[in-house]
């Protein structure tokens, strides 16, 4: 399905246009607020609906690269969201939007980026199913962890949000891939064009969620989603590098750590906080697929 592949490949252009209606037609999206995290599960039932028990396998075959990317994932960006939102005076409301970020999982997203980066696809998917995984009692525990002397976090809520939001679809997809591999497997441009849909309404409504502010506040939370994103990339390569993984390995734990899974930091904010809060996810979602896009093609060329 080239023409599927070729709409996917342009996700940060879908996004970037559906954030414009949002912002210029807020009316028609604000309604919606409530379906974000509906359209989230969507997402994670569509990534699920791609992993096979293979993925689940290869885990434990090569858990080195995976524990690397864990390791950062849940330490580097969580604690590097809390130092750049401190450094640019972000409100708490924004600061607890971009720790969020900084505490999910890896985006489903940089599957597609590792592919076009010359990365290893296998090892990417295994690196987001497990920090996945992890991310139900890591998110909450690590956001409490950060954020409780400024403001209120229903912990056990979070976790239960979690698990339904990214759990139960994921293990829903992968019981029915189990049983219709081979149909779905045709099927797998379509669910990534569906997840490039889900993403960009999500994207949307938070831009319209917001759409009263975004002059005011938006280029600051977007320098701070920048600095971000260009944290987990940076320091996800040359750490692999140091550790002396070999080239494509080091690309696919850039590609992991630098590309969040946004859209359940918006989901969460949306639930438990404010719309404000979902902000940086909104905006992290658009920018990490426009860097890794560019990384991605970079990298290509340099072979």
């Amino acid at each position: 399905m080239p023409l599927l592949q070729t709409f996917n490949r342009l996700f940060p252009l879908w996004a970037i246009l559906l954030g414009a209606l949002g912002f210029y037609f807020p009316a028609i999206f604000t309604p919606l607020s409530s379906a974000i995290a509906w359209l989230l599960a969507l997402v994670m039932f569509a990534m699920g609906l791609t992993l096979s028990t293979a993925d689940f396998y290869r885990v434990a075959r090569e858990p080195k690269p995976i524990l690397l990317g864990l390791a950062l994932q849940f330490t580097l960006m969580p604690l590097a969201a809390l130092a750049v939102s401190r450094l640019l005076g972000l409100s708490v409301e924004l600061t607890t939007g971009m720790v969020l970020v900084g505490t999910v999982a890896g985006g489903t997203a940089s599957n597609v980026i590792t592919w076009l980066a010359g990365g290893r696809v296998a090892l990417s998917v295994s690196m987001t199913l497990t920090a996945t995984l992890a991310s139900v009692v890591l998110t909450p525990l690590l956001t409490w962890l950060l954020l409780r002397n400024t403001v209120e976090i229903n912990t056990l809520g979070m976790l239960w949000g979690i698990a339904k939001i990214v759990v139960a679809p994921v293990l829903m997809g992968v019981l029915l891939h189990h049983f219709f591999a081979a149909g779905i497997k045709r099927l797998e441009p379509a669910l990534a064009s569906i997840a490039v849909i889900l993403i960009s309404v999500i994207i949307a409504i938070v831009v319209a969620l917001n759409a009263g502010r975004l002059a005011s506040i938006g280029a600051l939370v977007l320098v701070a989603v920048v600095l971000h994103n260009s944290i987990g990339l940076t320091a996800g390569y040359w750490l692999a590098r140091l550790l002396k993984f070999d080239e494509a390995t080091c690309r696919t734990i850039a590609i992991e750590v630098g590309m969040q899974n946004s859209g359940l930091a918006v989901a969460l904010a949306q639930q438990f906080f404010s719309a404000s809060a979902a902000l940086p996810g909104a905006l992290f979602s658009v920018w990490h697929n426009v860097s890794g896009s560019l990384l991605a093609s970079w990298w290509r060329r340099k072979g």
